[in-house]
């Protein structure tokens, strides 16, 4: 992978993850149409996801810091010394760090699970298209009848680890991390932008923590056949941080004005592309760093 390579892909990068259209989907189909013809791998989409969420934990710094505040609190006893009490039962905060953690069970979990299939058959362009073209589906129906009433505070245990489990099918490409999540709030009654911000914190520990195991595991590869440098990575990375903090902003200004009807034609849009391209030979289901 060359240095522009991975500029291009760290832009694409920051670009599309916060989007309900798949981060994972367009750098595996990008990569693939760049001169080197290379799927740049989960490895190095886990790595350059470190990115985006540092922009995340720079955008919510504040809502961060309080929430740890009022977790911590609760669980010394500020409250009440229950175990109700501990959990948050008076700090609507304080709950939502027991649900970010309560919801980010089930990503791990698949995760390990699946690890195989992440980096080899999920990565299949034929199932990138069809996850896209499905979940376009479901996002526009969830748009479409979600009661758009219930607010973040409201977040319940049986939801949290609903939405953990919508976020865990972004382990396919194309799903889409804020996609997946955001429809399962729509379809839940949640605001847009509920869905959208408590999609942005669930992602945090999932995304960090996947990100930091796969640039640990991987140290003694970067540069061997068919796997990108370490520079090029933190180049990607460093870009994708950037241009994600402008996206965080301009998204959460739009969502809760706009519907998600134009994500659901670009999705759509996008899976017909890449089926045409795949008939046609410009792309290969498979290809590069993980096939």
């Amino acid at each position: 992978m060359t240095w522009w390579e991975a500029a291009v892909l760290g832009l694409v990068q920051g670009l599309t993850e916060f989007l309900p259209i798949s981060s994972s989907a367009h750098l595996r189909i990008v990569g693939q149409l760049l001169p080197g013809g290379e799927d740049p791998g989960a490895a190095f989409t886990a790595i350059t996801q470190i990115g985006t969420e540092t922009a995340v934990l720079l955008y919510f710094r504040k809502d961060i810091v309080r929430i740890v505040r009022a977790w911590w609190g609760a669980l010394r006893g500020r409250d009440g010394t229950t175990w109700r009490d501990r959990l948050g039962a008076h700090d609507a905060d304080a709950r939502l760090a027991w649900w970010i953690a309560l919801g980010s069970v089930p990503i791990v979990v698949l995760g390990l699970l699946f690890e195989d299939s992440i980096k080899g058959p999920f990565r299949n362009l034929y199932v990138v298209a069809a996850m896209l073209a499905v979940f376009a589906v479901f996002l526009g129906i969830a748009d479409r009848v979600g009661a758009k009433r219930r607010p973040l505070e409201k977040l319940t245990g049986r939801h949290a680890v609903l939405f953990g489990f919508a976020q865990a099918m972004a382990l396919v490409p194309g799903v889409s991390r804020s996609g997946g999540t955001i429809t399962a709030g729509l379809l839940m009654g949640y605001t847009r932008e509920a869905a959208a911000r408590y999609s942005f914190l669930l992602a945090i520990p999932a995304v960090l923590g996947s990100g930091v195991q796969q640039l640990v595991t991987s140290l003694d590869d970067f540069g061997s056949a068919g796997t990108p440098g370490l520079g090029v990575t933190v180049l990607a990375t460093v870009i994708a941080f950037a241009v994600g903090y402008v996206v965080i902003i301009w998204f959460l200004r739009i969502v809760s004005a706009y519907s998600y009807l134009p994500f659901v034609v670009y999705r759509l849009v996008l899976a017909a592309v890449v089926v045409g391209l795949l008939l046609t030979g410009v792309l290969e289901p498979l290809a590069g760093a993980d096939a």
